[in-house]
């Protein structure tokens, strides 16, 4: 009488869900590796920085010519390397960033450019101008806080109407999200655009997963 074989061991869901051969748990990997890798350079820049979000791409051309439309911007927190430096103080010392180029009346431009929240408004997009002074209520604001301005505006953004929020107030300290340390040309249109590009990236893999699949069918060597 022969023995009855023993019923091989299920295997675990991971092992199942690395080798499957199936189309759509394929993709379903091959998304989660793109998220993993996404998440892991995310986590790796929020710890080196201190803020997040650790990078923004330039939207406007407020900034030209020390930024251009494209650009991405890479930040620190807004405490780390010192404190925030208006235009008004860092002129003392020459110390600044992004400074290459005039502001749009050809003068000379100094400090430190940060990102913050208009009027502390979560909904809306984070401005990236230059801290020109600092004033409080005593210049007739209703708070204190630092008085921002693009440099190619004509005018700081203090008193300017943003839509959503109302009026531009003296940015506090609490709404910047940090200070911008360089940048790189032209690689910020890639989230400028990021719904186009997940688009063209998800066909791109199941193109090249059908492909795959048919030549295995087929006897092909991969």
């Amino acid at each position: 009488m022969k023995k009855a074989r023993k019923a091989e061991p299920d295997k675990p869901l991971l092992r199942n869900f690395l080798e499957s051969s199936d189309p759509v748990v394929s993709f379903v990997r091959d998304i989660a590796w793109v998220a993993a890798v996404v998440g892991g350079i995310a986590l790796l820049l929020f710890i080196a920085s201190g803020t997040w979000p650790a990078i923004v791409a330039v939207e406007s051309e407020s900034m030209v010519h020390n930024m251009e439309v494209g650009d991405i911007i890479f930040l620190t927190g807004p405490d780390r390397s010192g404190e925030i430096q208006s235009m008004e103080e860092a002129s003392l010392t020459g110390f600044g960033r992004f400074i290459s180029h005039p502001d749009r009346d050809g003068n000379p431009v100094y400090g430190d450019v940060i990102v913050y929240r208009p009027n502390g408004d979560t909904s809306v997009h984070p401005i990236i101008h230059r801290a020109v002074r600092w004033v409080d209520e005593s210049d007739g604001y209703a708070h204190a806080g630092y008085i921002t301005k693009g440099d190619n505006n004509p005018r700081a953004d203090q008193g300017l109407f943003y839509r959503g929020i109302g009026v531009i107030e003296p940015v506090k300290p609490e709404w910047v999200i940090g200070k911008a340390i360089f940048g790189i040309p032209l690689v910020g249109y890639l989230p400028l655009h990021i719904v186009e590009f997940a688009a063209v990236l998800i066909a791109i893999m199941i193109i090249y997963e059908l492909i795959m699949r048919r030549r295995g069918k087929n006897g092909d060597k991969i």
